[in-house]
């Protein structure tokens, strides 16, 4: 994935600098690119974590792409003020899209990118990005896929759902690039009548964009572009829609598969008895974690302390960590996904902590 951080140079004047996650076949290219762009968490943007999308960013360096996933300004590592408009949903998506064309003219520059060869995506807040994007004429970009678009605001007199039907239409009225949606039947944020709503506006107003409204994805759809499962749903589309446009569709890159953690024959995943370690308040949470979405982890230490992750990237890593904050000592995983994976000896099921330490109540990442 040869997965590298570099900045690139934005806003007025260009004064900032997104942190912007690259990844790329091996080789001098030039490569067709994909540029993916970030949704909003809540709180402080500047808080936000770096994005990777790593299991969407495999996918196309799998197909030859050299794939962009850059911060805006404000978010995570890059620099400049986070711009917000408030309730005015069609200034939002402007402002963003500034910075999605920024990253893009960067690229176009670069020996390694094939200047006419682009596709921008993006999920949630970076979704409505760029379809704002897709008012401009930017040369080399061919299509824009939208996962999940949109943006909500609580406050008070925001009827941010009309604000996005309105900015929809907005959009749609200027269009210059043909574009695919995708929105799940569970999403959290943007339900089926809303999305009926923003594209009807769209296409009204003269946009050109293929809506494609898939079942229930898990808790949350509005997540599925970044899960691991997610590409079962997205891909079969997404490749209809990149044929459509000239870009390229076949796996011609070998990716090396993430390393797995071996399992072991210690017990059953639903034993929880057999877990180490564990207090009552550590099993009642094993017995929580059983239900939880994959990928999961389940780290336990010798302390009594325990966290569980799911969803997201690594939660190997994630849970291990915040177990190891909790603990103040070194963890191990003990279950991924649907099995055990833990190392210790059989007298290790007769193993239980007097402590009270309860550790991470998890994290889970849409």
């Amino acid at each position: 994935m040869n997965e590298t951080v570099i900045a690139i140079p934005a806003g007025p004047g260009k004064q900032s600098e997104l942190q912007t996650t690259l990844f790329r076949p091996n080789g001098p290219g030039p490569f067709p690119l994909l540029i993916i762009n970030h949704g909003k968490e809540s709180g402080e943007p500047r808080k936000q974590p770096r994005e990777r999308f790593i299991y969407m960013a495999t996918a196309f360096v799998k197909r030859g792409y050299a794939v962009l996933v850059p911060m805006r300004r404000g978010f995570a590592g890059s620099t400049g003020a986070y711009a917000d408009h408030g309730c005015n949903m069609t200034a939002n998506g402007y402002a963003q899209a500034s910075d999605v064309q920024d990253a893009i003219e960067f690229a176009r520059r670069q020996r390694w990118a094939d200047p006419e060869r682009i596709v921008v995506a993006g999920q949630s807040y970076g979704g409505l990005a760029a379809i704002a994007l897709g008012t401009r004429a930017v040369p080399g970009v061919r299509g824009l896929i939208n996962f999940a678009g949109g943006l909500r605001d609580d406050g008070e007199r925001c009827d941010w759902r009309a604000q996005l039907v309105q900015a929809f239409g907005n959009y749609g009225a200027a269009n210059k690039i043909p574009s695919l949606w995708m929105y799940g039947v569970n999403d959290s944020l943007f339900g089926p009548e809303l999305v009926a709503r923003m594209h009807s506006a769209f296409e009204r107003a003269g946009g050109s964009a293929r809506l494609v409204e898939f079942g229930a994805f898990k808790r949350d759809a509005h997540g599925m572009a970044a899960s691991r499962d997610g590409a079962r749903i997205w891909w079969r589309e997404t490749e209809r829609f990149l044929e459509q446009i000239g870009m390229p569709t076949r796996e011609t890159v070998a990716v090396a598969d993430a390393p797995s953690v071996p399992r072991t024959d210690f017990a059953r995943v639903d034993d929880i008895a057999a877990v180490p370690y564990l207090s009552e308040n550590g099993r009642a949470a094993y017995r929580e974690y059983l239900h939880k979405l994959t990928p999961r982890a389940f780290a336990v230490s010798p302390s009594g302390a325990w966290c569980w992750a799911e969803e997201g990237e690594d939660p190997h890593a994630r849970a291990l960590a915040a177990c190891a904050r909790s603990s103040g000592q070194a963890c191990q995983l003990y279950s991924v996904d649907d099995y055990v994976v833990w190392q210790g000896a059989a007298d290790d099921k007769l193993a239980a902590s007097a402590s009270s330490a309860t550790g991470g109540a998890g994290s889970g990442s849409l």
